[in-house]
């Protein structure tokens, strides 16, 4: 990706970037050390990739339900209700979250870039969750089973 770093002397901390056809424009204070201003834009296009992909991944918003569904009816008997599942870029040390009293899932936008399989899993993982909300041995039962 492409970068332009518009210096300010207005500027006194604040560093901020956005997007244009892109290209991504960074303002900056004008005495910031180069190396600050490198970590900043690192972390900028961490956040613009993350964004992206979570807006590639939810353009499709049934994909995961639909497959959530068929994994409930292929391991669940269909008994499980799911009020909703989606991609979420805030999950860089997790894979899934499932809040059981809720019935909502997320899912790792690093998942979408995976194979098939390993999210199917990691869904079927938080769908036992929907059953047993702890990872005692029941809950391993059920996942492997």
């Amino acid at each position: 990706m492409e970068v332009k770093v518009n210096y300010s002397q207005n500027r006194s901390k604040t560093i901020s970037a956005k997007i244009i056809d892109n290209v991504m424009h960074v303002y900056a204070p004008a005495g910031i050390p180069e190396e600050r201003l490198d970590k900043v834009i690192d972390s900028f296009k961490k956040r613009f990739k993350k964004r992206k992909l979570k807006k590639e991944f939810n353009k499709n918003p049934d994909m995961l339900k639909n497959i959530a569904d068929e994994l409930n009816r292929r391991y669940f008997e269909n008994k499980l209700e799911i009020k909703s599942i989606e991609y979420s870029t805030n999950q860089d040390k997790i894979f899934g979250v499932c809040n059981h009293k809720s019935k909502r899932i997320r899912i790792s936008y690093r998942l979408g870039e995976m194979p098939d399989w390993v999210r199917d899993y990691v869904i079927v993982h938080e769908l036992a969750h929907l059953i047993e909300p702890n990872h005692s041995s029941n809950f391993w039962n059920i996942v492997n089973s």
